[in-house]
């Protein structure tokens, strides 16, 4: 159908433009869609942030036990070792005590010299006639060499020697050292008592009277 203008007058456009809503929804959606990803990479990071600086906090715990217990494994170690020491003392002591052969004095020479010894125990003595022979660990071998003075020095040895001294390789966390010692027997002569004459009882006097 063709309409006409009759009163000559071109007709006002509209003012009312139209919205292009076809490209503002992508922005929009892009935007609501980095707003949310910021937020929930924000809250995984926060929350990664708090693990870590949580295991970090556990690492240097655990670091600071594993050094308290490497000191009291030391500590340990050191006190089993001087119990083991002191019990193989008494234990030497005692089977010396069960063992012995020889006269009591020469006996409590050779206990006496072991006590002054550190780091020192015998495990067997014999005596063969006028031979000792003594075996025994030590926990270097300056203590072994100790223990041969002392008993070079007591008077009761005419001569001592070392006839082996070797590293112990059965426990290998305890550096210990065997040895077997052979000594001559010559106990230093007692005091020489002197035995003094009794003086001779006076004759008695014959009785002096005059007879009347």
């Amino acid at each position: 159908m063709i309409r006409i203008n009759l009163l000559g007058q071109i007709r006002p456009r509209s003012s009312r433009r139209p919205v292009a809503t076809g490209a503002a929804l992508p922005v929009l959606f892009i935007g609501v869609g980095a707003a949310v990803g910021f937020i929930v990479l924000s809250f995984f990071y926060y929350t990664w942030q708090k693990q870590l600086s949580e295991e970090n906090a556990n690492i240097k715990r655990l670091q600071s036990e594993k050094t308290q217990l490497e000191q009291t494994k030391l500590q340990v170690e050191a006190f089993e070792k001087q119990k083991t020491i002191l019990k193989q003392r008494v234990d030497t002591i005692e089977q010396l005590q069960r063992d012995r052969t020889g006269g009591q004095e020469l006996l409590d020479m050779v206990a006496n010299t072991v006590s002054r010894t550190e780091n020192l125990w015998l495990t067997t003595m014999t005596r063969k006639g006028a031979t000792l022979s003594m075996e025994g660990s030590s926990a270097s071998i300056n203590a072994v060499a100790n223990f041969i003075t002392a008993l070079k020095r007591s008077g009761y040895f005419q001569k001592v020697e070392i006839k082996e001294s070797k590293q112990d390789d059965k426990n290998p966390t305890v550096l210990t050292y065997n040895f077997q010692i052979s000594a001559e027997i010559t106990p230093p002569p007692g005091p020489q008592t002197k035995t003094a004459s009794a003086p001779a009882k006076p004759a008695p006097s014959p009785a002096s009277g005059k007879k009347g």
